[in-house]
């Protein structure tokens, strides 16, 4: 598989983010933001310490950067548990996942990420695994090959995933609590940013945490890494504080805009503006005609454009809408859209 383009605002994982992890919080009372999952958290764990139960098997689906494994780690913390991290491309063989599961002890966690990338066989020994338990083995081969079920602690699975839809139903079923992470709302980035600079010991006022708040895509990993970036600028470039005007010099040198969008971003809807008069034109159109994966786009670009209203997704393709036309300051058609439903 490709790797994706290295960009400041894609809200997947890159190599400098492991700074992040110490600004991650350890307990839902330090989560900000994501308000109504919080809640419902809070009832499933203060539940199972008052039952003396492990926690259900949880699901985590959204958008990249939102805080699924923040997440799967508050669990483990709220819990007192310890937390085995993985994920579905590195389990291959049904055998790697059987020595993780027997070597969980009760109560604990494993975190799939990107669970929707699970083999079939591999899933074919998680589901009783979940379910009762027991992981089946086959010892020996041919007519003398046995199958012994061996008993597991009881444990939790916390799955995430980017695509739901590419989740197996009878996997998705086996989870017992299903969150959705949507974007995080203006006041919870401020309140984010605001932690992380005082955190790393990084001078900033309000109005300069305001606009970093503001470029950050309503997603936690990409304000974090803006603050960085923006960090770097101030000390080389002016006295070490952020502003305003110093956090807007340094995103726009980084070609980063108002609305949080890049050069990939505005080149997206460029395209289905002015090649095909605002659309509806298909996925696959538009990444060859700025040379593009499918993938990239639909998993790191799309979500954010249509979140912020700037794209539609039809039956017959995807639709740039007025707010795209008036933040890239072109005039709409006079005769109007031709949307297709």
């Amino acid at each position: 598989m490709d790797e994706k383009p290295i960009r400041l605002v894609n809200p997947e994982p890159q190599m400098d983010d492991r700074l992040d992890i110490a600004l991650r919080p350890r307990t839902l009372a330090d989560l900000i933001g994501q308000e109504r999952v919080k809640e419902n958290l809070a009832i499933l764990i203060a539940a199972a310490r008052q039952r003396g139960d492990p926690l259900d098997h949880v699901l985590f689906y959204g958008p990249p950067g939102l805080g699924k494994t923040t997440l799967a780690h508050v669990l483990a913390n709220e819990m007192s548990v310890n937390i085995k991290v993985t994920s579905g491309p590195a389990i291959e063989r049904p055998g790697d996942l059987a020595a993780i599961l027997t070597n969980l002890r009760a109560g604990d966690i494993l975190f799939i990420d990107e669970v929707h990338r699970l083999g079939r066989a591999v899933e074919e020994v998680l589901y009783p695994a979940m379910e009762d338990y027991a992981l089946d083995i086959v010892i020996g081969k041919g007519p003398s090959a046995r199958s012994i079920r061996l008993k597991l602690p009881r444990f939790t699975v916390v799955g995430a995933t980017t695509r739901l839809a590419l989740l197996t139903a009878p996997l998705r079923s086996r989870f017992g609590a299903l969150y959705h992470l949507d974007f995080y709302e203006i006041e919870a980035m401020r309140k984010i940013v605001k932690r992380a600079s005082l955190t790393l010991n990084v001078p900033a006022d309000t109005n300069g945490v305001d606009e970093i708040a503001q470029r950050g895509r309503g997603t936690p990993r990409v304000a974090l890494r803006l603050l960085r970036r923006v960090r770097d600028f101030a000390q080389v470039r002016a006295d070490g504080t952020i502003n305003r005007n110093t956090a807007k010099d340094a995103l726009n040198l980084l070609n980063v805009d108002l609305m949080g969008l890049d050069e990939l971003d505005r080149r997206v809807l460029t395209t289905v503006i002015e090649k095909y008069r605002g659309g509806p034109v298909g996925l696959s159109t538009i990444a060859a005609s700025i040379s593009e994966e499918p993938d990239t786009i639909m998993d790191v670009v799309e979500p954010y454009l249509l979140q912020l209203g700037y794209l539609e997704r039809t039956s017959h393709g995807r639709v740039a809408t007025a707010l795209a036309y008036e933040h890239l300051g072109i005039e709409p058609p006079i005769d109007g859209q031709q949307k297709l439903f």
